[in-house]
C-alpha cells in the first residue's frame, strides 16, 4: 500500500529541533534500505514529503508515530495507486 505523507511540523526555532532533524534523516535512510520509504523530500522552509510502501494501515500508523516522537507535526495522508493499478481500474 502506497501513501503520500506531507508533514507540517509544529512551529519551533530551527535550532531547537536540529538534533531531531538529523535523527529523522537516519531513520528515513533505514526505512529506504528496507523499501518502506520510496522517497523523502524536505519542503523548502519547513516540513517534508514522503511516499511510504507499507503492508497495512497499522504499519503506517506505527511509522508515523515514530516520526511524531522525533518531530511533532500534522500529517496530510493520501493513499496512492500505482500506474498499473490505476490503469486496471479503467478497465
Amino acid at each position: 500500500m502506497l501513501f503520500l505523507v506531507v508533514s507540517s511540523p509544529h512551529p519551533t526555532r530551527p535550532e531547537e529541533v536540529k538534533d531531531a532533524r538529523a535523527q529523522i534523516w537516519r531513520w528515513i535512510e533505514d526505512l529506504k534500505s528496507k523499501n518502506k520509504v520510496i522517497f523523502f523530500y524536505p519542503i523548502v522552509g519547513r516540513g517534508a514529503t514522503a511516499v511510504f510502501d507499507v503492508s497495512s494501515n497499522d504499519e503506517l500508523h506505527k511509522l508515523l508515530t515514530q516520526w511524531l516522537n522525533m518531530i511533532p507535526a500534522r500529517f496530510d495522508i493520501y493513499p496512492l495507486a500505482t500506474p498499473s493499478e490505476a490503469k486496471e481500474l479503467l478497465r
